[in-house]
């Protein structure tokens, strides 16, 4: 038995990396959802190698973060708690803060007059 791990860090990562992928692809597919976004500093994002993934953070110790753009089909509310309860019970418990960093009115906004 050797005393270090014989992966790389690249390898290390993979798990992770599916898992932010995952968390994304989840966020998106909810209907309420315009698309993800990475706060007002690009802050809320994971890091691999060749890429990131925006709009969702992870930490070993924290709770994951997400940042997204959502429609105004319904109550706000309503929206940001499906994502909480269906991505923590995804995480097993994990806390989630959703940060809803804008909105999209699409063609339902009323015109300035």
């Amino acid at each position: 038995m050797t005393p270090f791990p014989t992966h790389t860090a690249e390898e290390a990562q993979v798990p992770e990396q599916h898992t932010a992928q995952e968390l994304a692809d989840a966020v998106l597919a909810h209907p309420s959802v315009a698309r993800l976004h990475g706060g007002a500093f690009g802050e809320i994002a994971s890091y691999f190698p060749g890429h990131r993934i925006t709009g969702v953070r992870m930490s070993e110790d924290g709770p994951v973060e997400i940042g997204v753009v959502l429609r105004l089909d319904r109550p706000l509310t309503e929206t940001v708690d499906d994502l909480r309860g269906a991505l923590a019970e995804r995480l097993g418990g994990t806390r989630v803060d959703i940060h809803v960093s804008d909105v999209d009115a699409g063609d339902d906004a009323p015109e300035a007059g």
